[in-house]
């Protein structure tokens, strides 16, 4: 696989993400608010060994993700796939580093309940969105 200019073609992430939300054009962040929670992955080294974890780990746990409305975006050197919200945007919006790692999971109501500099577990991920007041409302 090449990468250029930050480009990075990820179909191995595309798998990982639930049918239903890759059927869907990517729209913002503002967008996917109240539908969507997302995991936001963030690295210019589209070669970075903890993107390829994070990836692994939600391709091992699609039915999972798929049941709590799991969406992925991920922040490249000079391009974010998975929103229409720029890179440089997102790098703003939620503090990234300009150098090195981050995953965030974002909650439906927009706010950051996860921030890691490693990859996440998928039990650290369900266990986190289990907790939160939307996933129970939503499974009375």
């Amino acid at each position: 696989m090449q990468y250029s200019g930050g480009i990075v073609v990820l179909s191995a992430v595309l798998a990982a993400v639930p049918t239903a939300a890759r059927a869907e054009k990517p729209g913002s962040m503002d967008a996917m608010r109240w539908h969507h929670r997302v995991v936001l992955m963030s690295s210019p080294d589209a070669g970075d060994p903890n993107l390829a974890a994070q990836r692994r780990i939600l391709d091992d746990w699609k039915a999972g993700a798929a049941d709590r409305d799991i969406v992925l975006v991920q922040v490249g050197a000079a391009q974010a796939q998975g929103t229409t919200d720029s890179a440089n945007a997102l790098r703003k919006r939620y503090e990234l580093p300009a150098s090195g790692f981050q995953v965030l999971l974002i909650g439906k109501d927009g706010h950051v309940a996860l921030r890691s500099a490693q990859p996440i577990s998928a039990a650290t991920l369900a266990g986190t969105i289990d907790a939160m007041p939307m996933r129970k409302a939503g499974q009375r």
